[in-house]
């Protein structure tokens, strides 16, 4: 029966999906974020809340039995097995077999049905949400406390849900059940249940909303510091290399000095509210047992008066057990609503409703009077015309600040234009589906990003699909074999199965970049973006990494971002940019003659690199 149980259960269970799609956007009100997260997984909830009611009527029916052997058993001198087998056998049916059952049933919805599948239903939905929010959402706060608002906000409403299942239920349950015994017995035992009950919802009236406004400010306070903590640690060797322990060690411990003062707010009113529930709770077994003690002369039994002392006092129990959860749930919601605030608002760039995918058969790209100031006034690029030809190779240059990664992101579209259009083939970028368009251009950029995974997952990333063979092949072409070779990480893995560490943390600078590049050169993209892709890269290794670039962009579009003039002085044309604005076009050799500002820029190097005040 057990094991037929627990298949109802996990039956119920596997209906919850983790890949459903999220179409909607997360409401910014509690109840509606948590009807939008458990979205799909109701049926889960509803058999928790029945197994709970059942549970609560069962408790409370074992109790008015005991009252009814207490009376069978004065009522009986001889052959009390005899008269009330009926009794013996119903009371030990609903201790032996309901109760466990039912009691077990209330572990397993705690345990199998709703915590781990609706709690990881909820942060697949949220962390799906999150990752389709736009860069500047991510730009604008803190990695590691966009993670712990995540881990807060789904770890809360699972409790929050659990515990309701589990302990509000039940105890309502138990309470009607109650209400229900007290009504066959005196009728007027009623109403003391319905006085005091009032005396406790209006105590609870008063103190949830308290615990709930000091936990939200806990919960962001909690963020702030793993916020910080992660900032720091992310960046520790600038800590180091800038002795910057005393700074950012006074930044934590500002930090932790507010999250301190706010958990101790939250500790005052707890401990307030613990102490007026036991006080509230203690009055009425008194009231209860009093009535039905001064109730005996008009026909209230000993087994009544048994199963009312023993009904209050478990409700007595229970209100304490049952308050106390709900100050744990209350917590709940003030972290859940703090999370809301961060995650639920828009910050996204969506695809066209009625958004097709990017056929780039020519690779030709076309800004059309393009401006984008990222909300500012000035900044970014402002009514610029470009149209570069399919298969044709531009280099970008300019001071920084001048445009050249504005036109990159608008092309990608990590932002939508303010102003004109951006067209691939003549199909515009935003009547596209990003993941389409993205599919079809290549990017190194000077910031390599890694993943903490293996070497050939990191390389892979180009092309998931890709054979082994094939990620190997990229690897040699970017001059990144050899090197991969000779890795091994902390749990003894090599080579291509070799972990990078965080943000790849275990390769060198120039590592990364040939690893960037073999995932681009797997990528096999019609348009490619450079945006300093040599850069880390000493002089050996980047003549060879420059003839492998050159070979890569046969028959490709390209453009190059670069400071270091030499590496885009074969293009076949050179774009100079300033102030968001094209100033000069030409080719190399063409702008050198002008005596403009790329001629400035050509004079000034210094060790191969542009200074950023030539523009001046």
């Amino acid at each position: 029966m057990i094991k037929a149980y627990q298949s109802m259960i996990r039956a119920a269970a596997d209906q919850v999906r983790f890949d459903a799609p999220v179409a909607d956007p997360p409401p910014k009100t509690l109840w509606t974020f948590l009807r939008w997260s458990v979205k799909g997984g109701q049926r889960v909830i509803w058999m928790g809340v029945l197994i709970s009611v059942l549970a609560g009527v069962t408790d409370i029916a074992a109790m008015a039995l005991l009252g009814d052997l207490v009376d069978a058993t004065t009522a009986t001198t001889t052959g009390f097995w005899v008269a009330h087998w009926d009794l013996v056998l119903l009371s030990l049916f609903v201790l032996l077999v309901a109760r466990p059952v039912l009691f077990g049933g209330l572990a397993l919805t705690q345990s199998v049905m709703i915590g781990p599948n609706i709690g990881m239903q909820s942060l697949a939905r949220l962390f799906r949400w999150t990752l389709g929010q736009s860069v500047s959402f991510f730009d604008n706060d803190f990695a590691g406390r966009i993670a712990q608002k995540m881990q807060q906000t789904t770890n809360s409403l699972t409790e929050m849900i659990v515990e309701s299942v589990n302990a509000l239920i039940f105890g309502l349950a138990s309470i009607l059940a109650t209400a229900l015994l007290l009504s066959t017995i005196n009728a007027w035992m009623l109403l003391v249940l319905g006085g005091w009950f009032a005396v406790y919802l209006l105590f609870l009236r008063v103190m949830l909303p308290i615990i709930r406004g000091r936990s939200s400010a806990r919960a962001e306070k909690r963020a702030m510091v793993t916020g910080q903590v992660v900032d720091t640690i992310s960046n520790v060797k600038t800590v180091k290399l800038f002795a910057g322990d005393t700074h950012e060690d006074g930044k934590a411990i500002g930090a932790m000095a507010e999250l301190r003062d706010t958990t101790l707010r939250f500790g005052e009113v707890q401990t307030i509210f613990r102490f007026g529930l036991i006080l509230i709770a203690g009055f009425l077994p008194v009231m209860l047992l009093a009535m039905a003690i001064s109730l005996r002369n008009t026909g209230v039994t000993p087994g009544e008066v048994a199963a009312i002392g023993a009904v209050s006092i478990r409700l007595s129990q229970m209100t304490g057990w049952i308050s106390f959860t709900l100050m744990v749930i209350y917590s709940h919601m003030g972290e859940v609503e703090d999370g809301i605030e961060t995650l639920a608002p828009a910050n996204r760039i969506e695809d066209a409703p009625d958004a097709t995918a990017l056929t780039a058969s020519k690779g030709e790209i076309a800004f059309d009077r393009v401006t984008f100031a990222y909300g500012r006034q000035t900044g970014g690029v402002t009514d610029l015309s470009l149209t570069i030809q399919p298969g044709e190779k531009i280099g970008l240059v300019g001071a920084s600040g001048a445009g050249k990664s504005t036109l990159v992101g608008l092309l990608m579209r990590l932002y939508d234009t303010e102003g004109g259009t951006v067209r691939i083939d003549g199909q515009d970028v935003s009547k596209v589906s990003q993941d389409s368009l993205r599919a079809q251009v290549g990017m190194v950029t000077q910031d390599t990003a890694m993943f903490n995974r293996t070497a050939l997952d990191n390389i892979r990333y180009g092309r998931p699909d890709a054979s082994r063979d094939e990620v190997v092949a990229a690897a040699v072409k970017a001059e990144a074999h050899d090197f991969l070779l000779d890795l091994k990480d902390h749990m003894g893995r090599t080579g291509y199965d070799a972990f990078l560490g965080e943000r790849g943390v275990k390769l060198s600078g120039g590592q990364r970049q040939r690893v960037a590049i073999a995932r681009v050169i797997l990528k096999d993209a019609p348009i490619l973006v450079l945006d300093e892709a040599t850069s880390a890269l000493d002089s050996e290794v980047e003549a060879a990494i420059q003839e492998t670039l050159s070979t890569m962009m046969q028959g490709k579009t390209v453009i190059a971002i670069a400071h270091r003039l030499s590496t885009i002085a074969q293009m076949d044309r050179i774009i100079v940019l300033e102030q968001g604005q094209i100033a000069e076009q030409g080719t190399h050799d063409e702008l050198l003659a002008q005596k403009g500002l790329y001629a400035g820029f050509w004079a000034r190097q210094s060790g191969g690199f542009l200074a950023t005040e030539a523009a001046e």
